[in-house]
């Protein structure tokens, strides 16, 4: 089926009172897939993230940049009774809300799911908070850095000897976007079966304990406390990082298989016969006494002449990029993961593309991240049939 210049949720209205990074995060990969996503911001000031720079693009902060394109930006109100009025109005005509206010905050409002749900039954109403609508913690609001000391994700990152460590990324906060975005989407496919919309809690804390995954599930089968291994892996040997001539290598080695391909490669065929080797389980047990002679052949030679001959071998292995070296791999441009934009100041601007490939209906990046309040009259005229003169009386009122 030839491509068509439709997305995925071509009709699909999204009204986005999220700020900061994953509610934004997830209205955006929805805005990528073709939904209509309005952006409510606070007049004058707007999403916190237009303020997080250092760097600047015409006064937008990078941070801001990130996780907010295809969308329209509308100032309005949240504190005064006029402006709640017009997001009552305005979700008569959207499909989906998304939230990351603290928990009770739109229900002080009246802009809960039980009073919104009234309103328009078929609404989809995503709310991110902290630690979720139910428990103990519930009223904390959420920090991904909090988030991951909290969640665990730091007791497992950094090395044996070093403190605990946070990821680079603000992992908490996009893993929790990428669940929020999938919800929303598995609500509307029922929505589509039942008529009905519905609420969903999604919560920063659940989100990263989710993330834990395999090393969660080693601490429930074993009941034995996850340690921190740095580069390595706490199930599979050797997978991990070696000092190269020239800087360091990745290395992953997922079978036995590999094990005996590498122990080839590197010239030291005793080590595939030595028993305390032949098995993945038994490499995990004496991974300290494999690494050093291991070690010693890989400061021989260049990163860059292991990983091709490792690769030719059939043997995972790569180099680590720096951010500028990984955006600059060819593999980047076949995939178009760096796409040119054309922002509102007429200058072109860099964003990372869409990961999914769609065959019929692609994923675009069809429009920059809006200045601030850049589709105020345009939203309020079109949907909620405001004349020049009320929208000129509602900024006189600071209403929007």
């Amino acid at each position: 089926m030839p491509p068509t210049n439709s997305g995925c949720l071509d009709g699909i209205r999204i009204l986005d009172l999220s700020r900061v990074l994953a509610g934004p995060y997830c209205t955006q990969l929805l805005g990528d897939l073709g939904a209509e996503v309005i952006k409510i911001e606070q007049p004058g000031k707007g999403d916190d993230t237009r303020q997080w720079g250092p760097p600047w693009f015409h006064g937008e902060s990078a941070y801001y940049l990130s996780c907010n394109r295809n969308k329209k930006s509308v100032t309005v109100n949240l504190q005064s009774d006029a402006g709640r009025g017009l997001i009552r109005q305005l979700l008569k005509h959207c499909e989906v809300l998304v939230e990351n206010f603290k928990v009770g905050a739109m229900t002080k409002w009246g802009l809960d799911y039980e009073t919104l749900h009234g309103l328009n039954p078929r609404l989809i109403y995503c709310a991110i908070t902290g630690y979720g609508q139910t428990g103990p913690l519930a009223p904390r609001p959420g920090y991904d850095f909090i988030i991951q000391a909290q969640g665990g994700l730091m007791s497992i990152t950094g090395e044996p000897d070093g403190e605990p460590s946070k990821a680079g990324v603000a992992v908490a906060d996009i893993v929790t976007g990428l669940y929020a975005h999938s919800a929303i989407l598995a609500a509307l496919l029922h929505r589509e079966r039942s008529g009905e919309g519905q609420f969903i809690d999604i919560a920063l804390f659940d989100a990263q304990i989710s993330w834990l995954a395999n090393v969660a599930m080693n601490y429930l089968i074993s009941g034995e406390p996850p340690q921190r291994y740095g580069n390595a892996h706490p199930n599979i040997v050797p997978y991990q990082t070696f000092k190269t001539a020239d800087g360091h290598l990745a290395l992953g080695v997922g079978n036995d298989g590999q094990f005996q391909k590498l122990c080839a490669q590197l010239d030291l065929p005793e080590l595939a016969f030595d028993g305390r080797f032949q098995t993945n389980a038994n490499r995990v047990k004496n991974r300290e006494i494999l690494s050093e002679p291991l070690q010693k052949v890989f400061r021989q030679r260049a990163t860059a002449d292991w990983v091709e001959q490792l690769t030719a071998a059939g043997i995972p292995a790569g180099p680590i990029n720096t951010v500028a070296a990984a955006l600059a791999e060819t593999q980047i441009t076949a995939r178009e993961m760096v796409v040119e934009v054309m922002h509102p100041s007429g200058e072109p601007l860099k964003f990372l593309g869409p990961v999914p490939k769609f065959s019929a209906t692609p994923a675009r990046i069809q429009s920059p991240p809006p200045l601030l309040g850049q589709h105020t009259e345009e939203v309020l005229q079109e949907l909620l049939q405001i004349d020049a003169k009320q929208i000129i009386r509602l900024r006189e009122q600071s209403v929007i």
